[in-house]
C-alpha cells in the first residue's frame, strides 16, 4: 500500500500546487497574455505531476523500460501493439452496434457524412488514441503497476491502479466566470474539478465500467510483462469512441437509456457488462496458453 499511497500523493501534491499557484501564475500572465485561468491551472497541475511522475519513479526503481512497460524489444512490441488496436477496434464494435440497436445513441440531425470528415475523424482519432493510451499506460501500467506489483503482488496492482484509473476520468473541466476570480481561484478550481466525485450516485455506473476496464487492461499488462497490448487496446477504443461522440449524441428517451451513464453517454452498466465477459474470456484464453507478444522475441532493453 506504501507505494500506492506514493502514487495518490503525486495527485495531491499536483492539485496543490495548482491551489497555490495558479492565481499568482495566471495574474503576473494576464497584463502580457491572453489567457483563460482553467488553462494555467491545468497546466500547471499537469507540469507539477510530470515532474512529480519523474522524481517518483527514479526513487521507487520504476524508471527503466522494463518497469515502465517497455522492455520488449522494437519491432515485437509495435507489432503486438498494433494487433492490440486492431482488437480494441473489434472488440468495441459490437457494443457500438448494440447502442445503435437499442437506440442508447442517434446521430447528430446536423451532421454532414462524408468522405472528407471521415478521413478527419479517424486521424484525430488515432491521434487523439495515441496519444491518451501512450500517458495513461505508461503512468497506470507501466510504472505504478510495477511499483505496486513489487511490493504488494500482482492482484494488488491490478485492482489499486484501476481503481486511480477510474477515478481520474471523472476529474471534470471545471471554469471560474472571469468577474469572479480572485486569490482563491485555485481552491475553488480544485472543488469544481471534484465535483463529478462528490456525486457518487450520479457517476457508479460509469465508474464501475471504467474500473473493469482498468482490470482488463492491468490482466493483461501482468500477463506479458509490458504494455503493448495495452497501449494498442487503449488506443483503438479511444479510436472508436471518436466517432461515437463525434457523429452521435445521448438519447435519454430511450427505454433502455439505464445502460449507459448519464456522465458521457457512452460507458455504463452496458460497457460494465461486456467488459467482464471479455476480461473472462480472455483470463480463459491465456489459462490454456494464449500468447499476447510473438515467443520468438524475448523481452529485452537493447
Amino acid at each position: 500500500m506504501r507505494t500506492f499511497l506514493w502514487f495518490l500523493g503525486l495527485f495531491v501534491f499536483g492539485f496543490a500546487v495548482m491551489a497555490v499557484f495558479a492565481w499568482p501564475l495566471y495574474d503576473a500572465l494576464t497584463p502580457s497574455f491572453d489567457v483563460k485561468f482553467h488553462r494555467v491551472a491545468n497546466r500547471l497541475g499537469m507540469l507539477a505531476l510530470l515532474i512529480g511522475m519523474v522524481l517518483l519513479a527514479r526513487r521507487l526503481g520504476v524508471a527503466d523500460r522494463q518497469s515502465l512497460g517497455y522492455g520488449l524489444a522494437r519491432k515485437p512490441f509495435l507489432m503486438t501493439a498494433g494487433w492490440g488496436f486492431i482488437a480494441g477496434v473489434c472488440s468495441l464494435l459490437p457494443v457500438v452496434a448494440l447502442m445503435g440497436l437499442l437506440d442508447l445513441r442517434e446521430l447528430k440531425p446536423d451532421l454532414a457524412v462524408n468522405a472528407l470528415l471521415l478521413i478527419e475523424l479517424a486521424l484525430s482519432g488515432l491521434l487523439s488514441g495515441m496519444a491518451v493510451a501512450l500517458i495513461e499506460e505508461t503512468f497506470f501500467r507501466g510504472a505504478m503497476h510495477s511499483g505496486i506489483a513489487r511490493e504488494s503482488g500482482n492482484s494488488a496492482a491490478i485492482l489499486l491502479t484501476a481503481l486511480l484509473y477510474s477515478a481520474v476520468h471523472f476529474l471534470g473541466s471545471y471554469r471560474i466566470p472571469v468577474e469572479e476570480l480572485g486569490p482563491d481561484s485555485g481552491v475553488r478550481h480544485i472543488v469544481g474539478t471534484f465535483a463529478n466525485l462528490l456525486a457518487p450516485s450520479r457517476i457508479i455506473d460509469a465508474f464501475l465500467a471504467l474500473f473493469s476496464v482498468g482490470v482488463l487492461l492491468g490482466v493483461l499488462r501482468t500477463h506479458s510483462g509490458n504494455i503493448a497490448t495495452c497501449l494498442g487496446l487503449h488506443a483503438g477504443w479511444v479510436w472508436i469512441i471518436t466517432f461515437l461522440r463525434e457523429g452521435t449524441t445521448h438519447n435519454t428517451d430511450s427505454q433502455w437509456g439505464f445502460l449507459v451513464s448519464s456522465f458521457d453517454g457512452v460507458v455504463g452498466w452496458l460497457v460494465l457488462a461486456w467488459t467482464i465477459i471479455l476480461t473472462l474470456a480472455i483470463r480463459a484464453w491465456l489459462r490454456r496458453g494464449g500468447q499476447l507478444t510473438p515467443q520468438s522475441h524475448p523481452q529485452t532493453d537493447e
